[in-house]
């Protein structure tokens, strides 16, 4: 591997791997470094919801003019380990965000599966802004509801049993309006035209298989209560 310091250069790879939801690894690999130089790289300069790249390039530099070591980043909460990242990895590998992923494991994990969104900052070190658009996100494809507090008037974000049903059948329905839009081009651009052909064929073969989906989802639903 190679040595040296980070450069601007690094360090804004290093934030567009982290809106991209790489892992640590993934970002060390595609610059060269070692995945110990990444981790530490982000968790002295803000974490992987708050780093930003201008401004550890100027933290670096100030705490080089000063001679001192940089400042430890604050023990994280009890909860992560192992097994935590690495239920975070798969999230992440199918698609979801680092950030995200972060937030539906500590819900999942939680003992009663509730926190609100100062709590989920405060447990992961995190902006609230951050929190923000993973929750939403969330919310949007049913793997968190959210609920309202009404004594201390604050949201609390929730996973509960039924989330995975609920999860499947936002799935579902977003992918069953991709087939029907397929299957309304084909119509447009003529069933014996190759492209309306094409699509033809893969709007029905995702109607059928969205539609078994949400059959076996409803066979099984009772496993969750």
């Amino acid at each position: 591997m190679p040595g040296g310091r980070l450069t601007q250069q690094d360090r804004q790879r290093i934030a567009a791997g982290l809106a991209d939801g790489l892992s640590y690894a993934e970002i060390a690999r595609r610059l060269d470094r070692s995945a110990s130089t990444i981790s530490r790289e982000i968790g002295r300069n803000g974490g992987p919801g708050d780093y930003r790249p201008q401004h550890a390039q100027r933290a670096t530099a100030r705490r080089a003019r000063r001679g001192r070591p940089a400042p430890a980043r604050a023990a994280r909460p009890p909860g992560g380990g192992p097994m935590e990242e690495e239920i975070i990895q798969l999230a992440v590998r199918s698609g979801m965000s680092r950030m995200t992923a972060r937030v539906h494991v500590d819900l999942l994990l939680s003992e009663d599966g509730r926190r609100t969104a100062a709590e989920l900052t405060r447990r992961l070190g995190v902006s609230p802004a951050s929190v923000s658009v993973a929750v939403n996100f969330l919310v949007q494809h049913g793997f968190v509801r959210r609920e309202r507090d009404p004594r201390r008037r604050r949201d609390v974000y929730v996973v509960d049993d039924e989330a995975w049903y609920h999860s499947i059948e936002v799935s579902a329905r977003q992918t069953l309006q991709v087939a029907q839009a397929a299957m309304a081009a084909a119509e447009t651009l003529g069933p014996d035209e190759p492209a309306g052909r094409r699509l033809s064929k893969g709007g029905r073969f995702l109607e059928r298989v969205v539609l078994d989906m949400q059959d076996s989802a409803d066979r099984w639903r009772a496993l969750l209560g």
